[in-house]
């Protein structure tokens, strides 16, 4: 009776569940097959932007700028109202010239066909300002042209001029020219019209004087487009047309 005997195993109620042998990653289908799982893609980290603050030296650069432009705009006004307030009070005018006459010493060729010319010049100038003289420096010229070229110049003599005061130059002119032999051609033949167009020119380094204050010299330039009747040599010449214009170069 003994070999009829069969062996049960005995069920532990109180142990816990095992776990299926399923591959790690993998889940059970309703066909209990392992199912494997597709691992997530990793989300993109997105930096965070870090806002600094502006440090304290860039404001003490922006706040040197605005009292540098400030400055200098005051200057601006300061100096505009001081050059307004002198005009008013001096109101300064450009000195005048005119020519008086014009004498021709010698005009014709030399031995190298070179074209010799010797004038003589009477110039007045005029310093119409009340408050303002004049000081005319060392380096000034008097040329005279005809056609773009330059027969003869001179210097300008040094002196002062007084307020409202007339000066009376008397220049002499010398100079030789290339070429002579076309230009003398071309002046008789103008000559025979009767108008001669002569163009002189004024290049006058002055420094102006404001009450007893000398201010820094400045130049005058320009000239007086003359129209005369004639180029001949010790003879009378008649100014038939005189324009002069003159502006101050800084």
């Amino acid at each position: 009776m003994a070999e009829h005997q069969r062996i049960h195993p005995v069920v532990d109620m109180e142990a816990p569940p095992t776990a299926p042998l399923v591959p790690h990653g993998s889940s059970i289908s309703e066909k209990g097959s392992p199912v494997r799982r597709h691992p997530q893609p990793p989300t993109q980290q997105f930096p965070v932007p870090v806002i600094h603050s502006r440090p304290a030296k860039s404001r003490s650069c922006c706040k040197c700028i605005c009292w540098t432009i400030s400055l200098l705009v005051l200057l601006l006004v300061i100096a505009g109202a001081t050059a307004g307030i002198l005009y008013l009070v001096f109101q300064p005018k450009l000195p005048s010239y005119s020519v008086d006459s014009l004498k021709i010493s010698s005009l014709g060729l030399d031995i190298d066909m070179s074209l010799y010319a010797k004038f003589d010049v009477k110039i007045t100038a005029y310093n119409p300002n009340k408050k303002i003289g004049i000081y005319y420096e060392k380096g000034g010229r008097l040329s005279v042209w005809y056609a773009n070229t330059k027969l003869c110049d001179g210097a300008l003599p040094k002196f002062y001029q007084g307020h409202q005061n007339k000066t009376v130059l008397h220049l002499a002119l010398t100079g030789q020219t290339q070429y002579g032999s076309t230009l003398m051609t071309a002046i008789q033949e103008q000559q025979q019209t009767g108008r001669i167009p002569l163009d002189l020119k004024v290049d006058a380094p002055v420094a102006i004087k404001l009450g007893k204050l000398k201010l820094k010299k400045v130049r005058i330039l320009g000239g007086c487009l003359l129209v005369v009747d004639s180029l001949s040599a010790n003879n009378f010449i008649s100014i038939k047309a005189s324009n002069c214009r003159f502006r101050l170069k800084l």
